[in-house]
């Protein structure tokens, strides 16, 4: 008498399975986006890091440390060449702000300035505002698992979602496998054309655990230029004040 019951309830697990399926793919690429974007991030973090700019014109390395609180603050101070130390950014919300200690002067970036590059480098000044979280910005899927190139890898295809603040039309994300540490991120335009690649090598020891040391963007139209950080100190969760992140404190050395 339980047969057809037994049937019926067999059926039912089985409809159910292909949901419980995606949901738990769903969780698992959530959890490991967030690994990713905190790896750099923590709820506050102090950084020293070498800027390194090549282009067909000029040639150019700075020395900056930064402080960053949450999404929303953000401050980078250039520590060398001794001509440009005491240049410093400031993003607060989606404002950004510049001082110029040679002229003494703070300057609030129009939305007419947003395009154009952030102190000579291959990223913009609203690459700083519209600072992604990729779980919250975009609709991702696993797009490949297993080996390629000798590596045992996972690459993420990420979609914006309608109401993200993106300019993207596309991201590719390929981390390891075993370490989910980033080894390269493929940015794509709204006409699906390849605009930058940022590459992530030089893994070690940084912040308290193993972390890519060296990050080189590559504008696709211009291969032979790049932007290339290096960290060269990284702290997270340090306890920082909200008035570090003001007007007044963007002017002090």
């Amino acid at each position: 008498m339980f047969k057809p019951f037994l049937t019926c309830f067999s059926l039912f697990l089985l409809s159910l399975s292909p949901l419980v399926y995606a949901d738990a793919s769903s969780e698992r690429v959530k959890h490991l986006l967030n690994e990713v974007d905190d790896l750099w991030r923590g709820e506050s973090s102090y950084a020293v890091t070498s800027m390194h700019v090549k282009t067909a014109h000029y040639e150019r390395t700075m020395k900056m440390e930064g402080w960053s609180k949450g999404k929303e603050k953000t401050l980078f101070r250039i520590m060398q060449p001794l001509r440009e130390k005491g240049t410093s950014t400031l993003k607060s919300d989606n404002h950004i702000y510049t001082y110029l200690p040679k002229t003494d002067r703070t300057i609030k970036l129009t939305s007419g300035m947003m395009m154009g590059s952030w102190m000579g480098s291959h990223l913009t000044n609203d690459d700083l505002v519209k600072e992604a979280r990729l779980e919250e910005d975009y609709t991702a899927e696993i797009s490949f698992e297993g080996v390629r190139d000798d590596q045992n890898i996972i690459e993420f295809t990420l979609i914006p979602k309608i109401d993200a603040a993106v300019v993207w039309g596309k991201l590719t994300l390929t981390i390891l496998a075993d370490s989910h540490i980033p080894l390269v991120e493929y940015y794509y335009d709204e006409d699906m054309a390849l605009a930058r690649t940022i590459r992530f090598t030089n893994i070690q020891q940084l912040g308290g655990r193993q972390r890519p040391a060296v990050l080189r963007v590559v504008p696709a139209d211009k291969p032979e230029e790049y932007t290339e950080f290096v960290y060269e100190e990284l702290s997270l969760n340090v306890a920082l004040k909200d008035s570090l992140f003001s007007l007044s404190s963007l002017k002090k050395r």
